[in-house]
């Protein structure tokens, strides 16, 4: 993954070339890694299956002033197939990267073909469990530039009824988030697979109040590429979802 003989600047160009997203970067992170003496890579996490491949790297940076910036690099690609093309996506949020993760895990793209009606019985069980929404787990709040993190998932969001800018302005002083994953499922929209799955975006204001974010991420597009919709409550963004499938 690292030269040993390319530069921190070679190093940091080449990432950011090759990421699908690297728009999407906070420009203030961008700006800080201007200034990055050294960098270490690791790998983080990794998943291997006949077609799907997926590792996690961490990259860190040491800058001028002596303090660090991380970047996350999710790396997958079509497992044995290798005309599927490696593509990578960056992250500057570890919770970001692990979501981006947790999508392509929820699609089924990792899970094996079945060739009888039986294992396809046992894959349409599958997916009913999956849809179950988990037991609910206490809510923590992490304070971590939680009104950047707002303001990327509302960037990413290509609904025209997405939340407007007094969302948006509330947002602002947000000062801690929680991400959860409400809903996963697959599906078939006009005789093709689509996965959806719904997260929550918690945020905490500085008055002591909270408000959400609810995220819908699907295939369900003409060329199965990935999409991403933001609505103000859960109500709305299932009956999205709902519109898209009619059967979730």
């Amino acid at each position: 993954m690292s030269d040993p003989y390319e530069t921190t600047e070679q190093h940091l160009d080449r990432l950011l070339r090759r990421a699908l997203n690297s728009f999407d970067l906070p420009d203030s992170t961008v700006d800080l890694l201007g200034s990055a003496l050294a960098h270490s890579s690791s790998l983080h996490s990794s998943h291997h299956s006949p077609v799907l491949h997926r590792e996690t790297y961490r990259h860190t940076y040491l800058l001028a002033d002596g303090s660090d910036v991380t970047l996350w690099e999710l790396v997958h690609g079509g497992g044995r197939d290798e005309q599927v093309p490696r593509r990578h996506e960056l992250y500057a949020d570890e919770g970001d990267a692990h979501i981006a993760a947790a999508r392509l895990a929820g699609s089924f793209s990792d899970t094996p073909a079945f060739g009888d009606e039986g294992s396809r019985g046992d894959l349409e069980i599958l997916t009913v469990l999956m849809s179950a929404p988990p037991a609910p787990a206490p809510r923590t709040y992490a304070p971590d530039n939680s009104a950047d993190h707002a303001r990327r998932v509302l960037r990413r969001a290509e609904n025209g009824d997405r939340p407007d800018e007094e969302k948006a302005r509330l947002l602002r002083s947000a000062f801690a988030h929680h991400i959860t994953q409400i809903f996963g499922r697959q599906c078939q929209v006009d005789g093709q697979e689509a996965g959806f799955t719904l997260y929550e975006h918690a945020f905490l204001l500085l008055d002591g109040s909270e408000t959400s974010l609810w995220e819908v991420e699907h295939t369900a597009t003409p060329d199965g590429r990935h999409m991403c919709e933001v609505y103000e409550d859960e109500h709305t963004a299932r009956a999205a979802m709902e519109s898209r499938t009619r059967i979730c």
